[in-house]
């Protein structure tokens, strides 16, 4: 590949955001050295895309590398054309230039339950042993503590096997009976599903006789490594493959009354990728990264899709929910959060989850070590409380006691009363593509926002400044002009810098009059 450069010079208090989502909290570029290839996106969603707070963006078809150093932005070795532009003089004109010409929306959103109540997740509770009974008790007990009905997710190992999509009777006897029940206390139901099939199964010679699998340099079925083992991958850029997996799906729709699907990992192949069984090569014809493209695709059939994968998916009806967080404060966990969700909503990942409240990683859970926080789960259910989407998966209920339940608990209330109205900015982002969570930068334009990654705008009147800091009591918040009222009656005149009290009980968030 040839590797052709071209440079930005940076404007005087120019910034940047883009890329890989993942990459959020190092966001926006522009006043700190940054290298990313987009050719390897492992992380999480990703995009061809960059924005400037200035309505400068950067657009290419496949995947370039970029970098920023100094006063420059360089581009190299890029995939196809790359278009350099400018919409007005500000990130929300940018924004809505991009993502009318390159990924308009769909004019669809996920399920408006989705939006109203929280989704609930098997995972922590039960990591690889879900059962029908553990499930149908997960649920009850969710409404026995006061929680509201929502979307209940059944993690991965219900199935046969990987590729065999078809309840294990041995852990779910009755599948219809449980989802009949489920639908009858108020919820809907998802199923785990990857893009991957276990090998030496009879799923996997049937695809292979067919031609459906991802193929090696010697046309041999490729296998990857990844969390579970090694497996093979379903080639999605064949119409035929793509059939075959929903027909799968489709029949856990009819059969059993499933509502939707979480579709986990979905990595793309790279022509260097290094498994550690051998060298994968990639030997098919689709571009960089479209197989994870493809596999997103898959979803926009349901009205329930979560993807923590997607490259180039903009304004599609998918939930998106960023990667496996850790149970703890920093990076990579709870700090990660606001910076992370900013930016998907910027690539054109509108309807985001910020993944598991508390954390998600088996690892924490299942260490020697482990030390669970209550002050950080309370912190991470405030935090994921007004974003477009708010899962839970550890059960709240079990781990928190006395006043610690009762702040969780208020949250969710909070997640109730204003769920309407974020219902109705998922219809309206539906509408004009426009992202439900919001930089300040995006709403209050060249105002000195741009560096503020620890708050955030829900639409353009909902202001929210979660504490992100263990035992901190008390907080800064920048308030943009306007007359603010905040959830505990006070009233701020912006734009100024208030320091405001926020003890574990309260998450401080503001409207606009």
């Amino acid at each position: 590949m040839e590797d052709t450069c071209q440079s930005i010079q940076l404007i005087h208090g120019e910034y940047w955001w883009g890329g890989v989502i993942n990459d959020g909290a190092l966001m926006p570029f522009g006043n700190a050295d940054y290298s990313r290839n987009l050719r390897t996106i492992d992380d999480n969603q990703a995009s061809p895309l960059l924005l400037s707070n200035k309505g400068r963006y950067v657009w290419s078809d496949q995947p370039f590398a970029f970098s920023f150093h100094e006063d420059e932005l360089t581009i190299h070795h890029a995939n196809s054309p790359v278009i350099i532009g400018q919409n007005d003089h500000n990130l929300a004109a940018a924004f809505t230039h991009v993502s009318r010409t390159y990924f308009p929306s769909s004019g669809k959103f996920p399920d408006p339950l989705v939006f109203l109540s929280p989704q609930y997740n098997t995972w922590v509770e039960m990591f690889y042993e879900p059962t029908q009974d553990k499930t149908i008790q997960y649920a009850k007990s969710i409404l026995n503590h006061g929680f509201p009905p929502g979307i209940l997710i059944i993690d991965d190992n219900w199935m046969m096997d990987y590729g065999n999509w078809k309840f294990n009777k041995e852990r779910f006897p009755d599948p219809k009976e449980m989802v009949r029940e489920l639908h009858q206390l108020g919820f809907k139901v998802m199923l785990w599903v990857c893009p991957y099939v276990s090998p030496d199964s009879a799923v996997f010679r049937m695809l292979q006789n067919k031609g459906y699998l991802l193929k090696s340099k010697d046309h041999t079925p490729a296998l990857r490594q990844w969390w579970n083992g090694y497996s093979a991958m379903i080639d999605y850029s064949m119409k035929e493959a793509v059939a075959w997996f929903h027909e799968q799906l489709d029949d856990l729709v009819t059969s059993y009354g499933i509502d939707g699907f979480k579709f986990d990992a979905g990595e793309p192949i790279i022509p260097d990728a290094d498994d550690f069984s051998n060298s994968v090569i990639w030997a098919n014809t689709l571009p960089l990264n479209d197989d994870c493209h493809a596999f997103a695709k898959i979803g926009t059939k349901y009205p329930l899709s979560e993807y923590r994968m997607s490259w180039k998916n903009g304004g599609q009806s998918l939930i998106q929910r960023q990667r496996d967080k850790a149970h703890k404060w920093g990076r990579g966990g709870l700090a990660d959060l606001i910076p992370n969700g900013i930016v998907q909503g910027l690539m054109g990942y509108s309807y985001n989850c910020p993944d598991m409240i508390g954390g998600g990683l088996d690892g924490d859970f299942n260490s020697s070590d482990f030390t669970f926080d209550s002050e950080l789960f309370v912190r991470y259910a405030q935090c994921s409380a007004l974003f477009p989407i708010m899962q839970f998966s550890l059960a709240p209920w079990r781990v928190l006691h006395g006043d610690h339940l009762n702040y969780c608990s208020d949250i969710v209330k909070l997640r109730e009363q204003l769920g309407p109205e974020i219902l109705e900015l998922a219809q309206q982002s539906a509408a004009t593509g426009a992202p439900i969570m919001r930089h300040l930068d995006y709403v209050f334009p060249n105002e000195g926002y741009a560096l503020i990654n620890d708050q955030f705008m829900l639409g353009d009147q909902i202001l929210v400044a979660p504490v992100l800091i263990k035992g901190q009591t008390s907080r800064k918040i920048q308030f943009p002009a306007g007359t603010w009222i905040g959830d505990d009656a006070s009233i701020v005149q912006g734009p100024a810098v208030e320091g405001v009290q926020a003890p574990l009980s309260r998450l401080p968030w503001y409207r606009k009059k």
